[in-house]
């Protein structure tokens, strides 16, 4: 794993730099120690539902699987993943948001879901703004610029010319319409002024498989999902969607040094709970959270997939989410990107 001086990978550096200057990462709730365990006693006593709102498979249901059964051990609960796909992830947030806030019901979303969501639906089943108490940042991944390795297409270079060549003829395949698979794309498009047509599919198990069976000339794919692919030879990747090279694959360049200036996008996956949940509840699975994503084992496990760990706050989430909410809103409006 390349790290910087101080140990910190520069993806999750860049990420934590951010946080910090939005409400600092390692602010602590101003709440009396015998008000927070008096809230929090007992807790849990049942099992506890985490919903990936994305069917199994991909970054979102590794990182909440990883993330459940450590929590399971250190709380002394049963913490179960439970995934419910459909509506681009909407339809699993917002069975959290609309659950009984007793901390038996939490969720583990992506950016496309708690970022992206409220700019590309009319009308969501919950009020974004109001409908969650957020727990933690938890990590993030970037995604490979990724073609069939007999597609011809040797590198980024290469798939510019060839979509400028047949403008809007060549296709993407995202993991569903309006998540980051999808909007990541769209950025490249828009910064490098070429135009492809996009597909949607309803998992990034899916979408990988298109791009395999070259259903789709290209797909923003998942680290955790690209990378075994990309070692086989099944799939070649082009570039990477992070400020910094992957670790896994370091030969492979960023977007940003293949021209592209300032090219960033993660997918991000955040930890929630409906809205009203207690707070010490909430400051409980927060502390835990971060004491889990500092294990070496899940740091290792996490390091194989090239996921960086953020592990903010639930007071750094907020300011965070906001301001990626206003980046890629600016895009979508720019874009005239609609729901299909």
């Amino acid at each position: 794993m390349r790290e910087d001086k101080i140990g910190m990978k520069p993806g999750a550096l860049r990420r934590r730099a951010l946080l910090a200057g939005m409400g600092g990462i390692g602010a602590l709730p101003l709440m009396g120690q015998g008000e927070a365990r008096a809230q929090a006693q007992g807790y849990p006593n049942r099992a506890v539902t985490v919903i990936v709102p994305f069917a199994p498979g991909g970054s979102t249901d590794f990182v909440a699987r990883l993330l459940a059964q450590h929590l399971s051990t250190r709380l002394g609960g049963n913490f179960v993943v439970e995934n419910r796909a459909g509506g681009s992830g909407t339809v699993g947030h917002g069975a959290v948001a609309r659950a009984r806030p007793d901390g038996y019901t939490l969720g583990v979303s992506p950016t496309g879901t708690f970022a992206l969501a409220p700019f590309l639906f009319e009308k969501l089943p919950y009020d974004s703004d109001k409908g969650f108490a957020p727990i933690s940042l938890l990590a993030g991944n970037a995604m490979f610029v990724c073609v069939h390795s007999a597609s011809g297409i040797n590198t980024y270079a290469d798939l510019i010319a060839a979509a400028k060549a047949q403008p809007g003829k060549l296709t993407y395949a995202s993991a569903g319409a309006g998540t980051i698979a999808h909007l990541a794309p769209e950025l490249m498009l828009d910064m490098s002024g070429t135009e492809m047509l996009h597909v949607a599919y309803r998992s990034g198990g899916l979408q990988v498989q298109a791009v395999i069976g070259r259903e789709a000339n290209m797909g923003f794919i998942d680290t955790v999902t690209a990378i075994p692919h990309v070692q086989s030879g099944d799939l070649r990747a082009l570039a990477v969607t992070s400020v910094g090279r992957s670790p896994q694959l370091p030969q492979v360049p960023t977007l940003a040094e293949c021209g592209l200036a300032g090219y960033r996008a993660t997918n991000d996956f955040g930890f929630f709970a409906p809205a009203g949940t207690p707070p010490a509840i909430v400051r409980q699975l927060s502390e835990a959270a971060r004491e889990i994503l500092a294990m070496p084992e899940v740091k290792a496990r996490l390091d194989a997939a090239s996921i960086d760990i953020y592990a903010g706050t639930s007071e750094a989430f907020p300011p965070y989410q906001a301001e990626e909410a206003r980046r890629w809103g600016d895009l979508i409006r720019r874009r005239n990107i609609k729901m299909e």
